[in-house]
């Protein structure tokens, strides 16, 4: 196997010691593979490790020296070399990778990235032997999308590297930021190359947008860099004390790590305290950390690394000739990794030194899955040692392509079709401390596989955040949340997340913060005073419990009694001259239905229900219509019995009880042909009215047919015009016993009481409404029984002696009347001459 090291030493003045782990993974790796017996049995696995120095043409060198002879190559042949090359691991930026992917491509190497690689530079149909250790990147565009949103962070600051890469990262980011409704405010671009003689000028350059990034009302910083790019921005941030950057959320992609060149060594990191990060996922194989300790300088022969840098790390010198400078010690050879400082070096194993060390298994494991293959063709060679026959990389392919297996660390591994790493990030938090070291604290996981919206899971209880925000909730807006209430007005322009914040029209609300638009409360519900939250309405209707009901309840009760106790009254005398002479049979009709229609009141109390909206109205209109033809019936009777004592009068023969009840019966039919009607085309039912009332749901019973109930209620009006006018025109006829005058009376009431009630009717909502019905049927009715019945019942009760034959007679001018009345009542003209 042979290792691109991307990262590591950029040239002898400047070396990054902390990307020696990624040699070391290797190391661990290939050691673990070599010892253990069930896999690859006899067969030894050794590793070529080469720099690049971020330069392309040294990469592409490299490259071509692995393939070939280290001193001198030629392209296509291999002289010389003892090397049986069967998988590359490398490298970490996409660059890098590419660069090594073009070449190996042409013989169909197996190649392992460890690092993020960019879709866009063409993936598994441009690069088909590449095989991606890290998931794709653009998984973490949408996971730091998800992690903004998860804490309402809407106005944050960018800072990418400038190059391809980070064109393709802005490209990607803000398209995703604006379908998100997040905006960025500042737009920083830090430069790619790291030469020392260019340090310089590139961090003067910086100053001035650097300034910009300070003066930002942002509190999050997105950063997308790749290894150089991040050491710069570390410089960047060291030399500027006059500016410091304090109170900032820092939240960047996998490629970030604390990381320190020679020349900075050890640096402030405090200003990253409390970041966040999206890191590959990575474990701790048992015994890595045991295997660190055991580095020392001497500790393996050929490698090349060591004794830079333990002198990098440490700060010391090998060899006393080689010392440059008076002030290095001369290193013991016995120093302790764990005492280096986590910019320099870490004794965990880092996400990136994970993938290098799952990247040798990969490559182990389908190695192995040859050599158990049964149609593998195997020979002895001298010594009787087993040997593969013309294995060769390509065959790789197929068993890793269907590879999956779990490493040390109980994590599975196995690529997609695209020739990913099916695996997540590690939401990490990154906490500093003053002498340079720092904890990674895994307090979510990201998961490409999970359901849309489900991919982030976090665990925000346990994130440290910068000592300046007093571990409150770092808050990123362009202005104030909108509370709840309100709703985002745009600013002219500004950017959709800078806006005002106005209330909520009336009757609409808003429960959340930063609502783009305020919404209307469902129909059975309300807005409350703060217009945040709905509140169901209450139920509204005539009670029993209330006062106006039992108001009514106790007067339709109280009068329905006094009916009843006329009625009784009239039954106890019905013999006496008085009762006979008002029609016995017609006044128990009327008695009866003013006695029903008192009741009948009671039906529009209380909760309404299906059977009461339907018999309500109804029964109102035909009982009443029942009392109406009863009076219109006694009036015509009355004046048809005066019209009788004229001499030769043929209106005798129409006087009688059939034409009494003939009247009651034919009018209260068509009333009761209305009622039947208005039931089997549109009959009342059970409606709520949600709008009338602005707090209230008004529980009533809808008409129906409005044409049937003012039919109903015209009809009945009818009625009492034609009593009126018949009682009105018998009004001077002799007043003993006349009915026309009390008639005319109770008449004048009750069509006042019901002009009334239509405008009255019309002008009122919900229980009052109901309330004005119920008042107009027992106001009406009292009306006709007091007008009608008072003055009998005074004579019947309280002046017995004039409720005689004889004192009737005594008056002259009432004695035609007396005759008439025993004649209606007996029907025998004798009765009625005798009178006389």
């Amino acid at each position: 196997m042979g290792l691109m090291c991307s990262r590591g030493y950029v040239s002898h003045f400047r070396s990054v010691t902390k990307f020696y782990q990624y040699l070391l993974a290797l190391a661990f790796a290939v050691k673990e593979i070599n010892e253990n017996p069930d896999i690859l049995p006899n067969i030894t696995l050794g590793f070529h490790i080469l720099n690049c120095y971020y330069l392309l043409k040294m990469t592409y060198k490299a490259t071509l020296s692995l393939l070939f002879t280290h001193q001198s190559f030629i392209p296509n042949f291999r002289c010389d070399t003892q090397k049986n090359l069967i998988a590359v691991i490398g490298g970490l930026m996409t660059e890098v990778s590419t660069s090594i992917a073009r070449i190996l491509a042409i013989y169909k190497i197996p190649q392992f990235t460890f690092g993020s690689f960019s879709p866009a530079q063409g993936g598994k149909m441009l690069f088909p032997s590449l095989y991606q250790m890290a998931p794709n990147e653009v998984y973490q565009y949408m996971g730091v999308v998800r992690l903004l949103h998860h804490f309402r962070w809407t106005w944050i600051d960018l800072i990418a590297v400038d190059n391809d890469n980070g064109d393709r990262f802005l490209q990607s980011v803000v398209s995703l930021l604006s379908q998100n409704k997040i905006c960025y405010s500042f737009l920083l671009r830090i430069p790619k190359r790291t030469f020392e003689e260019e340090t310089l000028m590139l961090l003067l350059g910086l100053q001035e947008q650097y300034s910009h990034l300070v003066e930002s009302k942002a509190n999050v910083y997105f950063v997308y860099g790749e290894p150089p790019t991040l050491q710069i921005l570390s410089m960047l941030l060291s030399a500027s004390e006059q500016l410091p950057l304090r109170g900032k959320v820092w939240i960047v992609t996998s490629h970030w790590e604390f990381e320190s060149l020679s020349i900075q060594k050890i640096w402030n990191t405090e200003t990253f305290h409390g970041a966040l990060s999206l890191t590959v996922h990575s474990n701790q194989p048992p015994g890595f950390q045991k295997f660190l300790q055991m580095i020392k300088p001497s500790w393996a022969k050929g490698d090349g690394f060591i004794q830079e840098f333990w002198e990098e790390a440490f700060s010391c010198s090998l060899k006393i000739s080689n010392m440059q400078e008076e002030h290095l010690r001369i290193c013991t050879g016995e120093e302790k990794l764990e005492t280096v400082p986590g910019i320099l070096f870490e004794m965990s194993m880092t996400g990136h030194s994970y993938n290098v060390y799952n990247a040798a298994y990969a490559v182990a494991h389908a190695f192995h899955a040859i050599y158990i293959s049964t149609t593998m063709q195997r020979r002895f060679k001298d010594g009787g040692h087993l040997e593969f026959l013309n294995v060769q990389p390509w065959q790789l392919h197929l068993y890793l392509r269907n590879m999956s297996f779990n490493n040390s660390a109980g994590d599975t591994v196995h690529f997609n079709e695209n020739g990913e790493l099916v695996e997540g990030f590690d939401v990490t938090n990154w906490i500093t401390f003053p002498n340079s070291s720092f904890v990674r604290v895994r307090v979510g996981r990201l998961d490409p596989q999970a359901h849309q919206g489900q991919e982030l899971t976090l665990n925000s209880d346990l994130i440290v955040w910068h000592e300046s925000f007093n571990q409150v909730l770092p808050l990123s807006v362009c202005n104030d949340n909108c509370r709840p209430g309100y709703h985002r007005k745009k600013k002219e322009g500004e950017k959709f997340c800078c806006y005002d914040c106005a209330p909520c029209p009336e009757e609409m609300i808003s429960d959340q913060i930063d609502m783009e638009a305020c919404v209307k409360c469902p129909d059975d519900c309300f807005a409350n005073y703060h217009q945040n939250q709905c509140i169901p309405k209450d139920i509204s209707f005539l009670s029993y419990k209330e006062p106006l009901g039992i108001t009514l309840v106790v007067l339709a009760i109280s009068f329905s009694l006094v009916t009843a106790l006329v009625l009784r009254t009239f039954i106890k005398y019905k013999d006496t001259p008085i009762v006979k002479a008002n029609n016995r049979s017609l006044t128990y009709i009327l008695l009866i239905s003013l006695l029903l229609s008192f009741l009948c009141s009671l039906l529009f109390i209380g909760q309404p229900q299906d059977v009461t909206c339907l018999l309500r109205q109804t029964s109102f209109g035909i009982i009443f219509c029942v009392a109406l033809s009863s009076v219109l019936a006694k009036t015509i009777t009355v004046v048809l019995a005066f019209m009788a004592t004229k001499p030769g009068s043929r209106v005798r023969k129409w006087i009688g009880e059939r034409m009494a009840y003939s009247v009651v019966v034919s009018f209260s039919f068509i009333q009761v042909a209305a009622c039947i009607l208005w039931l089997s085309t549109s009959p009342p039912f059970l409606d709520k009215d949600m709008h009338s009332l602005s707090r209230k749901i008004i529980l009533e019973c809808n008409e129906g047919s409005i044409t049937m109930f003012y039919f109903v209620l015209g009809y009945m009006g009818f009625l009492a015009m034609v009593s009126f006018i018949v009682a009105f025109l018998a009004r001077k006829l002799p007043d003993i016993f006349n009915e026309a005058k009390f008639i005319t009376f109770s008449m004048l009431v009750f069509c006042s009481v019901w002009l009334c009630f239509l405008p009255t009717y019309l002008s009122t909502k919900g229980k009052y409404m109901v309330a004005v019905e119920v008042f107009s049927i027992v106001s009406s009715g009292t009306g006709l029984l007091g007008c009608i019945f008072s003055p009998k019942c005074y004579i019947i009760i309280l002046r017995p002696e004039m409720n005689k034959t004889y004192e009737l007679q005594q008056n002259g001018s009432s004695k035609n009347v007396i005759e008439v009345s025993y004649f209606y009542h007996t029907r025998r003209s004798l009765f009625f001459h005798r009178a006389l």
